[in-house]
């Protein structure tokens, strides 16, 4: 079975919450509650695209700026990956019977799901920084009938307990990889992450295998556009300033880069680790 399939097998609406959030007319974030449109929120469910299903006001305006109802400050801090993506991401684990994945940042636990589908539950460990996010994937996974284990904590220091994993993804983006995803997956397995626009600005999938000496190296595989991980946020100023470098460098397909990490450092290089580049 294929990521498709198995996407298609598992039902979304079972994990997407009765509020979910919308773009109003002026481009802020506004609460859709299936009760009151339930027509309209079938059919976000049932679209390929992502679902932001967690808010917070943005912690940099003042309060007084703020304003849950018309959304005026408000942020997304969590959602549902659009389903082409998450095929996409799932494509480029290659896993296999007996794959032990940790995913870091369950949300609302569907992509979860989808890999407890293809490898069962008790080969996926999963976890979630928001405590209350962390509790709304268990019950959707148990009443799913998929009891994926997930962990309330912070997951850049992975889930050592149930190591070695041979496959870590992350549902959020980052600019650095955590030397603990490397030391919990096997040789020879992989980490896949989305990484933050610090160097190109598609948000780039990076796709690395770990080797026996304890560091990882591979390359970008296409655009992925995911929130990051929530302390790996990068500011417009620093995204603005990597895309002016881009443009100067020819517009390089995000293909052409790679990254190394060792346990000393990390650092990103454009079509040979012999090339690194300053991010």
């Amino acid at each position: 079975m294929n990521a498709r399939e198995a996407l298609a097998a598992v039902p979304r609406e079972l994990f997407i919450p009765d509020q979910i959030f919308v773009s109003n007319d002026h481009g802020w974030l506004v609460p859709l509650r299936r009760s009151e449109d339930p027509e309209r929120w079938q059919q976000l469910v049932a679209a390929d695209n992502a679902i932001i299903t967690r808010t917070a006001f943005d912690p940099t305006l003042p309060a007084e700026l703020c304003d849950s109802t018309t959304g005026r400050g408000v942020d997304a801090t969590s959602s549902s990956s659009a389903p082409h993506i998450m095929a996409r991401m799932i494509d480029a684990l290659e896993l296999r019977a007996g794959t032990r994945v940790l995913e870091i940042g369950t949300g609302t636990g569907y992509n979860a799901a989808v890999l407890a589908h293809l490898l069962g539950a008790e080969n996926v460990t999963s976890i979630e920084i928001d405590p209350a996010a962390a509790e709304h994937a268990r019950r959707a996974l148990e009443k799913a009938g998929y009891p994926v284990r997930v962990i309330t904590g912070d997951g850049e220091h992975g889930h050592p307990g149930s190591a070695p994993y041979d496959r870590i993804v992350a549902t959020a983006a980052a600019h650095t990889v955590p030397i603990a995803w490397v030391e919990q997956v096997r040789p020879g397995g992989v980490i896949l992450v989305p990484w933050a626009p610090t160097f190109h600005p598609d948000w780039p999938l990076c796709r690395l295998v770990v080797r026996p000496d304890g560091t990882a190296e591979g390359r970008f595989v296409g655009p992925s556009w995911f929130m990051p991980l929530r302390d790996q946020r990068v500011q417009p100023r620093v995204m603005q300033e990597a895309e002016e470098k881009w443009i100067k460098v020819g517009r390089p397909d995000s293909s052409r880069y790679g990254l190394t990490v060792t346990p000393e450092s990390q650092y990103v290089w454009l079509d040979s680790p012999d090339n690194p580049i300053v991010c």
